[in-house]
Protein backbone atom coordinates (compact mmCIF):
# COMPACT_ATOMS: atom_id res chain seq x y z
CA UNK A 1 0.00 0.00 0.00
CA UNK A 2 1.51 3.42 -0.82
CA UNK A 3 2.04 6.35 1.31
CA UNK A 4 -0.80 8.39 2.32
CA UNK A 5 -1.63 12.26 1.84
CA UNK A 6 -1.44 14.86 4.33
CA UNK A 7 -4.33 17.01 4.31
CA UNK A 8 -4.00 20.57 5.97
CA UNK A 9 -7.50 22.39 6.26
CA UNK A 10 -7.88 25.58 7.52
CA UNK A 11 -10.45 28.22 8.63
CA UNK A 12 -11.34 31.02 10.14
CA UNK A 13 -13.16 30.44 14.00
CA UNK A 14 -16.94 29.57 13.05
CA UNK A 15 -16.49 29.21 9.23
CA UNK A 16 -17.72 25.01 9.75
CA UNK A 17 -14.22 23.55 9.15
CA UNK A 18 -14.75 21.53 12.14
CA UNK A 19 -18.36 19.88 11.49
CA UNK A 20 -17.69 19.59 7.52
CA UNK A 21 -14.56 17.29 8.56
CA UNK A 22 -16.41 15.17 11.25
CA UNK A 23 -18.82 14.38 8.01
CA UNK A 24 -16.41 13.65 5.58
CA UNK A 25 -14.30 11.56 7.32
CA UNK A 26 -17.44 9.55 8.72
CA UNK A 27 -18.17 9.10 4.68
CA UNK A 28 -14.57 8.70 3.22
CA UNK A 29 -12.63 5.44 4.07
CA UNK A 30 -9.00 5.96 4.69
CA UNK A 31 -9.26 9.06 5.62
CA UNK A 32 -8.64 10.15 9.44
CA UNK A 33 -8.39 13.06 11.51
CA UNK A 34 -5.39 14.01 13.68
CA UNK A 35 -5.70 14.85 17.05
CA UNK A 36 -4.27 17.60 18.33
CA UNK A 37 -2.55 18.15 22.03
CA UNK A 38 -3.94 21.16 23.76
CA UNK A 39 -3.33 23.38 26.42
CA UNK A 40 -7.48 24.58 26.47
CA UNK A 41 -10.09 23.54 28.86
CA UNK A 42 -12.57 20.81 27.56
CA UNK A 43 -15.52 22.21 26.68
CA UNK A 44 -19.02 20.31 27.49
CA UNK A 45 -19.58 17.40 25.43
CA UNK A 46 -16.26 16.90 24.03
CA UNK A 47 -13.88 13.80 25.23
CA UNK A 48 -10.17 13.54 25.91
CA UNK A 49 -8.52 11.78 22.97
CA UNK A 50 -11.39 12.01 20.94
CA UNK A 51 -11.61 16.02 20.04
CA UNK A 52 -8.20 17.04 21.58
CA UNK A 53 -5.58 15.60 24.24
CA UNK A 54 -5.77 17.99 26.80
CA UNK A 55 -2.53 18.52 28.75
CA UNK A 56 -1.40 21.08 30.42
CA UNK A 57 1.60 23.81 29.61
CA UNK A 58 4.31 22.58 31.31
CA UNK A 59 3.79 19.05 29.65
CA UNK A 60 2.94 21.15 25.99
CA UNK A 61 6.51 22.70 26.84
CA UNK A 62 8.17 19.64 27.60
CA UNK A 63 7.13 17.77 24.23
CA UNK A 64 7.86 20.89 22.26
CA UNK A 65 11.14 20.75 24.15
CA UNK A 66 11.78 16.47 23.00
CA UNK A 67 11.11 17.59 19.52
CA UNK A 68 6.98 15.53 19.80
CA UNK A 69 5.51 18.19 17.37
CA UNK A 70 4.90 18.44 13.23
CA UNK A 71 3.66 22.05 14.26
CA UNK A 72 2.67 24.03 17.16
CA UNK A 73 1.36 27.42 17.82
CA UNK A 74 -0.40 29.88 20.30
CA UNK A 75 -4.44 30.52 19.06
CA UNK A 76 -5.43 32.68 21.56
CA UNK A 77 -4.68 32.35 24.58
CA UNK A 78 -3.40 28.37 24.22
CA UNK A 79 -1.32 26.06 22.27
CA UNK A 80 -2.09 23.28 20.02
CA UNK A 81 -0.15 21.22 18.79
CA UNK A 82 0.36 18.04 16.04
CA UNK A 83 2.42 14.75 17.01
CA UNK A 84 5.04 13.96 14.50
CA UNK A 85 4.69 10.29 15.07
CA UNK A 86 1.05 9.71 15.30
CA UNK A 87 0.61 11.56 11.69
CA UNK A 88 3.54 9.52 9.87
CA UNK A 89 2.39 6.45 11.71
CA UNK A 90 -0.93 6.98 9.75
CA UNK A 91 0.40 8.05 6.63
CA UNK A 92 2.84 4.98 6.31
CA UNK A 93 -0.16 2.85 6.99
CA UNK A 94 -2.22 4.37 3.74
CA UNK A 95 -3.97 6.80 5.17
CA UNK A 96 -5.09 10.16 4.18
CA UNK A 97 -4.69 12.17 7.25
CA UNK A 98 -5.87 15.47 7.93
CA UNK A 99 -4.53 18.41 10.29
CA UNK A 100 -7.11 21.01 11.25
CA UNK A 101 -4.70 23.89 12.14
CA UNK A 102 -4.90 27.07 11.33
CA UNK A 103 -2.13 29.33 8.96
CA UNK A 104 1.06 29.50 11.16
CA UNK A 105 0.76 25.74 12.01
CA UNK A 106 -0.10 25.17 8.52
CA UNK A 107 3.15 27.03 7.22
CA UNK A 108 5.10 25.22 9.61
CA UNK A 109 3.85 22.26 7.94
CA UNK A 110 4.56 23.56 4.58
CA UNK A 111 7.81 23.58 5.42
CA UNK A 112 9.10 19.90 6.45
CA UNK A 113 6.04 17.89 3.77
CA UNK A 114 6.19 19.33 0.31
CA UNK A 115 3.58 17.06 -0.75
CA UNK A 116 1.02 18.13 1.60
CA UNK A 117 -2.15 19.63 0.28
CA UNK A 118 -3.73 22.97 1.74
CA UNK A 119 -7.72 23.70 1.72
CA UNK A 120 -8.69 27.02 3.16
CA UNK A 121 -12.45 27.10 4.10
CA UNK A 122 -14.24 30.72 3.92
CA UNK A 123 -17.63 31.72 5.18
CA UNK A 124 -19.77 32.89 2.50
CA UNK A 125 -19.71 36.60 4.12
CA UNK A 126 -18.30 38.65 7.42
CA UNK A 127 -22.26 38.72 8.98
CA UNK A 128 -22.40 35.10 8.40
CA UNK A 129 -19.41 34.51 10.37
CA UNK A 130 -20.53 36.73 13.06
CA UNK A 131 -24.33 35.14 13.07
CA UNK A 132 -22.42 31.47 13.48
CA UNK A 133 -20.01 32.66 16.42
CA UNK A 134 -22.97 34.46 17.64
CA UNK A 135 -25.54 31.40 17.20
CA UNK A 136 -22.95 29.00 19.38
CA UNK A 137 -24.42 30.73 22.56
CA UNK A 138 -20.70 30.06 24.25
CA UNK A 139 -19.05 33.93 24.10
CA UNK A 140 -19.94 37.02 25.14
CA UNK A 141 -20.04 39.87 22.35
CA UNK A 142 -16.00 41.46 23.55
CA UNK A 143 -14.81 37.72 23.01
CA UNK A 144 -16.81 37.20 19.58
CA UNK A 145 -15.33 40.55 18.35
CA UNK A 146 -11.70 39.60 18.90
CA UNK A 147 -12.64 36.58 16.67
CA UNK A 148 -14.05 38.54 14.04
CA UNK A 149 -10.59 40.53 14.74
CA UNK A 150 -8.68 36.97 14.40
CA UNK A 151 -11.08 35.92 11.81
CA UNK A 152 -9.57 38.74 9.13
CA UNK A 153 -6.17 38.13 10.29
CA UNK A 154 -6.58 34.16 9.65
CA UNK A 155 -8.60 35.12 5.88
CA UNK A 156 -5.63 37.07 4.75
CA UNK A 157 -3.46 34.16 4.52
CA UNK A 158 -5.67 32.42 2.20
CA UNK A 159 -3.35 32.96 -0.76
CA UNK A 160 -0.99 30.48 1.07
CA UNK A 161 -3.08 27.44 0.71
CA UNK A 162 -3.67 24.95 -2.55
CA UNK A 163 -7.88 25.08 -2.84
CA UNK A 164 -10.16 27.41 -1.29
CA UNK A 165 -13.88 26.42 -0.29
CA UNK A 166 -16.67 28.33 0.40
CA UNK A 167 -18.52 26.82 3.01
CA UNK A 168 -22.44 28.48 2.26
CA UNK A 169 -24.21 25.34 1.71
CA UNK A 170 -22.81 22.37 3.63
CA UNK A 171 -23.48 19.79 1.33
CA UNK A 172 -22.38 21.84 -1.68
CA UNK A 173 -18.83 22.53 0.37
CA UNK A 174 -18.79 19.00 2.00
CA UNK A 175 -18.92 17.74 -1.71
CA UNK A 176 -16.26 19.92 -3.31
CA UNK A 177 -13.77 18.98 -0.48
CA UNK A 178 -14.89 15.23 -1.42
CA UNK A 179 -13.80 15.97 -4.98
CA UNK A 180 -10.88 17.45 -3.44
CA UNK A 181 -9.58 14.12 -1.38
CA UNK A 182 -10.69 11.63 -4.55
CA UNK A 183 -8.69 13.75 -7.21
CA UNK A 184 -5.80 13.83 -4.82
CA UNK A 185 -5.67 9.51 -4.64
CA UNK A 186 -5.38 9.67 -8.67
CA UNK A 187 -2.26 11.22 -8.97
CA UNK A 188 0.28 9.88 -11.41
CA UNK A 189 3.17 9.23 -8.32
CA UNK A 190 0.26 7.41 -5.89
CA UNK A 191 -0.94 5.44 -8.44
CA UNK A 192 1.62 4.64 -9.86
CA UNK A 193 3.08 2.67 -6.17
CA UNK A 194 -0.60 1.41 -5.99
CA UNK A 195 -0.68 0.09 -9.57
CA UNK A 196 2.61 -0.86 -9.61
CA UNK A 197 2.17 -4.77 -10.69
CA UNK A 198 -0.73 -3.94 -12.94
CA UNK A 199 1.66 -1.29 -14.68
CA UNK A 200 4.54 -4.39 -15.13
CA UNK A 201 1.82 -6.99 -16.49
CA UNK A 202 0.30 -4.17 -18.75
CA UNK A 203 3.71 -3.25 -20.46
CA UNK A 204 5.48 -5.89 -20.25
CA UNK A 205 2.49 -7.66 -22.08
CA UNK A 206 2.80 -9.02 -25.43
CA UNK A 207 0.93 -7.80 -28.52
CA UNK A 208 -0.35 -10.15 -31.36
Amino acid sequence: MGKGTLFIISAPSGAGKTSLVKKLVADEPDLVVSVSHTTRKMRPGEQQGVDYHFVDKADFESMIESGAFLEHAQVFDNFYGTSQQHVEQQLLAGKDVILEIDWQGARQVRRINTDCQSIFILPPSSAALRQRLEARGQDDKTVIDRRMRDAVNEMSHYAESDFLVVNDDFDQALQLLRCIIRANRQRQLRQERQLEHLLIELLNSNVN
